[in-house]
């Protein structure tokens, strides 16, 4: 067999190039790319016998399974389940970039994801359409490979294609992190460090919900920010949101007269919808009323078991937090005192 070598600029990557790549890739060839770390090898996870090669060209032990590269953060859940808070904000912090992800597979097996920080790598996923695989483009135990040379020395002659995007960035591989439990587990040390992963696993994310993220929610933001730092609790983070929110709008007045006055510097605050990356990599969920909270479960019926009343949550009161929006500047501050006073049983909780 002689490989094919498509050179191609990894700054402005032919997209022609790269289509002809992934139409060997998703019709079973093995094809060997650029990350940012080493080359990977890879091949279509769907078709047996491209598996079979990639296991035979490597020399690789059989027990030992391949990552699965994406090009999009959600394509995560696709192939597994049980995903941890703390694991979405590490995929939120690392990826793209040199990580491996370990997690529950819904086989129940384990089962590792890589997202190539590489415009051409990405591509290359994109385009072929099929799940891919991709260990590092050498024989087991050998030097992994920084450049498309490398990957020819070993495997020139038993794959399709290499792509040569010129010699990678990084030449060390990603670090390996299983994520299944606390605490997490290195199990191969790489560009990442074990110190950066622990300090997300070991942390903690709020997120308050109201209807526009214009007041309720952003006192209860920056009250919860106060307290925690009272307590020294300084490995939470707290986010806010609403289920109606226009995108960039800001705090009304009077709310930010109340959290200034309380002490509470403040510049600047612009509202976020409620979405699905801020419920999956919360560990508590803290709304204000109970249609927030069944419009949370609506949307996200996996938060059931981290979605309160704020009330709920810090004094077992099952109540409404009403709105002040277009009611007097005495009836904000009503609203801020009540808030205060949960937030600071919650603080205490959390």
């Amino acid at each position: 067999m002689k490989t094919q070598v498509i050179k191609i600029d990894p700054i402005n990557p032919d997209p022609d190039k790269i289509k002809d790549a992934a139409l060997v890739l998703a019709n079973g060839g093995l094809v060997a790319f650029p990350t940012e770390t080493v080359y990977g090898l890879g091949a279509n996870m769907r078709d047996e016998k491209a598996l079979a090669r990639l296991y035979e060209v490597k020399k690789r032990p059989q027990d030992k399974p391949f990552s699965i590269h994406i090009a999009r953060k959600e394509e995560i859940e696709n192939f597994a389940v049980d995903i941890a808070p703390f694991a979405w904000r590490i995929v939120d912090r690392f990826l793209p970039g040199p990580l491996t992800l370990v997690l529950k597979g819904k086989d129940k097996h384990k089962v590792g994801f890589r997202m190539p920080n590489n415009r051409l790598a990405l591509s290359l996923i994109l385009e072929a359409r099929v799940p891919v695989v991709a260990p590092s483009a050498n024989i087991s135990g050998n030097p992994p490979p920084k450049n498309a040379e490398d990957v020819l020395k070993d495997l020139g002659g038993h794959i399709e294609v290499v792509i040569d995007g010129g010699p990678v960035e990084l030449g060390i591989e990603s670090t390996v992190a299983d994520l299944t439990s606390l605490p997490i587990k290195i199990l191969r040390d790489g560009a990442i460090s074990k110190e950066a992963l622990e300090k997300i696993s070991e942390s903690k994310e709020v997120l308050f919900v109201c209807t526009g993220n214009s007041c309720r929610s952003v006192m209860a933001k920056y009250l919860l920010e106060k307290e925690l730092s009272l307590l020294n609790k300084n490995n939470v983070s707290v986010l806010s949101c609403g289920v109606s929110a226009i995108e960039g709008m800001s705090a009304t007045p009077f709310t930010l007269n109340l959290i200034r006055a309380d002490g509470i510097e403040i510049k600047k605050h612009e509202a976020i919808r409620l979405k699905k990356q801020l419920v999956r990599r919360a560990d508590i969920i803290l709304v204000m009323e109970n249609l927030h909270k069944e419009e949370v479960l609506r949307l996200y019926p996996e938060a059931k078991e981290k979605n309160y009343l704020l009330g709920e949550f810090a004094d077992n009161l099952i109540a409404d937090i009403h709105d002040p929006i277009g009611k007097s500047e005495e009836e904000y501050g009503k609203c801020f005192l009540q808030i205060k006073e949960l937030v600071k049983k919650a603080a205490a909780k959390i």
